[in-house]
């Protein structure tokens, strides 16, 4: 009996010693990541939350470029509001935006009145994040749709910052686009190898022509013009893909 009770014993031990070799799983590493289209929303907050802190300080120049990174931001995931709640969309897009815009148009905006209309679009955007976390995946192509968008929306700042001669600003947007290619470029390639030869040969095209301290603003919209045309090709094509999949 006590050679049974011996083994046994031994038995217990080892079991307990591999146990401690293993790292305990804690609640965090078991808990799921987050979807995408759950943390492409929420990135885009944080422009937000700048503007009405802007508005808040009552500084109209932060105010204009943080509402601007939100306007660029909010480009990128559009198109699963658009799909999500058309009414969510139209709020935020069609009223809130133009309003908070035009009211940061003038040289001395009414920050008394801006900041609620800022305090209350930053409110149903936190509705529309707790929706979607609450709401089943779309299908996967939604996700392509807004990774090639989130991208293309840097280079969709390069034209008006060429047209006002802000030079610095369409080099970052530009250098932005550049940095975050890598990411989607397989997306383009899978789709057209032509298109994806085209856009990386007006990559560097674009790159030779804002290198000067003054860059020609003509020539170097053009070109970006002609790569956005490409990569909107593409994008329309996968757009077409999604929506008729989610149906």
């Amino acid at each position: 009996m006590f050679k049974r009770i011996h083994h046994f014993a031994a038995a217990v031990l080892a079991i307990v010693a591999v146990a401690a070799l293993v790292e305990p799983i804690s609640p965090a590493r078991a808990a799921p990541a987050e979807r995408f289209e759950v943390t492409s929303l929420k990135a885009v907050r944080p422009t937000l939350v700048n503007t009405l802190d802007a508005v808040q300080k009552r500084d109209a120049a932060a105010a204009r470029e943080a509402f601007g990174a939100y306007d660029s931001a909010w480009n990128g995931i559009e198109f699963y509001i658009n799909t999500r709640s058309r009414p969510m969309y139209d709020l935020l897009e069609h009223q809130y935006q133009p309003k908070i815009t035009k009211a940061l148009e003038g040289a001395t905006p009414d920050f008394a009145a801006l900041a609620p209309e800022v305090q209350g679009m930053l409110a149903k955007f936190d509705e529309l994040v707790g929706m979607v976390e609450k709401a089943a995946p779309l299908n996967p192509l939604y996700d392509e749709v807004a990774r090639l968008r989130i991208v293309r929306a840097h280079l969709r700042e390069v034209p008006p910052a060429l047209k006002v001669g802000n030079f610095v600003k369409a080099r970052k947007s530009f250098k932005n686009f550049d940095d975050n290619w890598d990411s989607i470029e397989d997306l383009i390639k899978a789709r057209s190898q032509d298109a994806y030869v085209a856009i990386e040969k007006g990559m560097i095209e674009i790159e030779e022509v804002l290198m000067p301290e003054k860059p020609d603003a003509a020539k170097a919209t053009a070109l970006v013009n002609e790569v956005m045309r490409q990569y909107n090709a593409i994008l329309a094509e996968i757009a077409k893909e999604a929506r008729a999949n989610n149906r």
